[in-house]
């Protein structure tokens, strides 16, 4: 009988198959190939038809049920979940056996589970030269019916993958476990002789080669040299290529003929010590290959794009900067150089999303660069250096181009009238604060500079800089904005933006 253990660890979480497998005192090398095995025997199940349970053997003489797998291609003989089970080592015989005996354990008849007839059979799981767990193989024999060709090339892979497993050479040794998007059994399998012949082919695998443009069959035929030339056209040739086809070791890799692109994965096989052949699982992976070709080139299109208005909000300021040089009354001088560093703000949004791959931003980058400009461009006689403390973090273009806007303005407002005084000079801060909490961002800006007028009214104010931070603030970005006079002398600015969890860290 099997009694179920604890569902949660003593902190309170699911326990994993890392979990489980220390409390059977599976450590270093036999950890690493029980996990190895875990990532590819939904492989085996398939093949299999069949339910698979790992069986380790505890301490105290029961076995702890360290993972579970069901098939595919056939119905399940297990209802219920067993992960984290436990078994008295006196009912288990046939695990008892496989562990002792090292070897695959197919005696009895059987049994009723449900109502329904289940075989069940025992794998020594061997790592180096030990037996550390036996998998349980369980069979629903309800659907039994007259076998196909498919079915026996399943069967007869399934059974050599098992004498692989008591053997310690599967999964393979070194190697790492099957990417979770490689091939699976429904999606196309050919059989290989020792001398890479094509034995068996199914009709997915078949009609993968005829997409790659094979006219013929494909059994009797030697897979590598068939697939070479079927990509002959290719201006360069993965040199895995030849190595996957033939079967002769361990590989993953693509064939690109006709139009058509399919993964190849190639699982040698060794049984008694010998080569038998090996097993190629394939899928046709064509549209999937061209959406991501079309991602790519989606995301090559958007960062020249970004590039490109960067490049043309410089030559807007240039122009602007030169119009500037050519004004005499100074109100309209002072007026072009704002809308000056105003495009410049946004210029350095977009030059920064033309060096990345999506639409986020290290908005940190940004701030200090819009904190650097400000400084320098700040009264002579004042020169205070902006302070950046807490972080950003990463954030949408849709946020960082207008808020890139809102520091600038914040930043110039009061570095032009709240610190342009001489007596500021040694004196003067400006202090820009980010905290980041989920879903909100906190902005804060504070200076110790000559403060705001009495009769100070944000929504009737006459500064156009604070116009555009209030517009932004609260219409393109959704935040709130307060602005008050700070204790000490000074001013304070609170900015708060929600924002979506996609653009949270």
């Amino acid at each position: 009988m099997a009694r179920a253990v604890p569902p949660n660890c003593d902190d309170g979480r699911v326990p994993t198959l890392t979990d489980l497998a220390r409390r059977a005192c599976l450590e270093g090398p036999d950890l690493d190939w029980v996990h190895a095995l875990v990532s590819d025997w939904q492989l085996l199940a398939d093949l299999s038809f069949a339910d698979l349970v790992l069986w380790a053997p505890l301490p105290d003489a029961g076995w702890l049920a360290l993972a579970q797998m069901r098939p595919t291609t056939a119905p399940t003989a297990l209802a219920d979940d067993v992960v984290g089970a436990v078994r008295v080592a006196r009912d288990e015989l046939p695990l008892m056996t496989a562990l002792a005996e090292r070897r695959i354990c197919r005696e009895g008849d059987p049994e009723w589970t449900r109502g329904i007839p289940v075989r069940h059979e025992t794998i020594p799981v061997v790592s180096g030269d030990r037996v550390i767990a036996v998998i349980e193989r369980s069979t629903n024999l309800s659907a039994a019916r007259t076998p196909s060709r498919l079915d026996l090339a399943y069967l007869k892979a399934a059974d050599d993958l098992t004498r692989m497993v008591a053997a310690g050479m599967f999964p393979s040794p070194g190697e790492e476990p099957a990417l979770v998007r490689s091939p699976r059994v429904g999606d196309g399998m050919l059989r290989l002789s020792r001398s890479g012949r094509v034995t068996y082919a199914s009709p997915n695998a078949l009609s993968a080669y005829r997409r790659l443009g094979l006219t013929a069959d494909l059994v009797g035929k030697p897979l590598g040299p068939l697939t070479a030339r079927l990509c002959a056209s290719r201006e360069a040739r993965d040199e895995s290529l030849m190595v996957a086809a033939s079967g002769r070791s361990h590989a993953e890799t693509e064939v690109e003929a006709n139009g058509s692109v399919v993964q190849l994965r190639t699982i040698p096989l060794i049984v008694d010590g010998a080569r038998a052949g090996a097993l190629i699982l394939l899928r046709d992976v064509t549209e999937l290959r061209h959406r991501e070709r079309e991602l790519l080139t989606k995301d090559a299109t958007i960062r020249e794009i970004h590039h490109r208005v960067k490049n043309n909000l410089q030559t807007v300021a240039a122009l602007l900067r030169l119009q500037a040089r050519r004004l005499r009354a100074p109100e309209a001088r002072a007026a072009l150089e704002e809308a000056v560093r105003r495009v410049g703000s946004i210029a350095m949004v977009h030059e920064t999303l033309s060096h990345v791959p999506d639409e986020v931003v290290d908005f940190d980058d940004i701030a200090g660069r819009v904190a650097m400009v400000a400084g320098e461009v700040s009264a002579p006689e004042a020169r205070v250096q902006p302070t950046l403390v807490g972080e950003f973090g990463q954030l949408s273009a849709a946020i960082a181009t207008p808020l890139a806007l809102v520091l600038t303005e914040l930043m110039q407002n009061a570095l032009y009238h709240g610190l342009s005084g001489p007596g500021y000079a040694a004196t003067g801060f400006l202090e820009v604060t980010a905290r980041r909490k989920p879903g909100l961002l906190s902005v804060s800006v504070i200076d110790n500079g000559a403060g705001l007028p009495d009769d100070f009214d944000l929504e009737s104010t006459s500064s156009l800089g604070l116009q555009i931070v209030r517009t932004l603030v609260l219409t393109e970005l959704d935040g709130t904005l307060e602005i008050e006079p700070r204790a000490g002398g000074g001013t304070q600015v609170l900015v708060e933006l929600p924002l979506d969890e996609p653009d949270s860290s």
